[in-house]
């Protein structure tokens, strides 16, 4: 698992995110970024975030998605105890849940 000190990270691909100005060229960025099973396992907690969001039940996000147990309890402790980087996104996408 990545370690390293927050104040270590690599500011400028944060800020190159942040370059992109469409749904596709984010998807072009990140094809070249990650390799596929990065890029699933990325997506897939984004979607077990916005379900747990909206109030969805682990056993029904496990159905839809996939997604170990572990995986959405680790997700939804993120929700509850992380940054609030889900709950930013979540705003300003109007998602039903609202970043609660």
């Amino acid at each position: 698992m990545y370690k390293r000190n927050k104040g270590m990270r690599c500011e400028e691909l944060y800020d190159a995110i942040l370059t992109l100005q469409t749904p596709e060229e984010c998807k072009k960025f990140f094809e070249d970024l990650c390799t596929v099973s990065e890029l699933q396992a990325m997506e897939q907690r984004y979607q077990v975030a916005s379900y747990l969001d909206s109030g969805m039940i682990y056993n029904d996000i496990l159905e839809r998605t996939g997604a170990s147990s572990a995986t959405i309890s680790r997700v939804n402790r993120s929700l509850q105890y992380g940054a609030g980087g889900y709950a930013i996104a979540f705003e300003r996408l109007g998602h039903a849940g609202g970043g609660k």
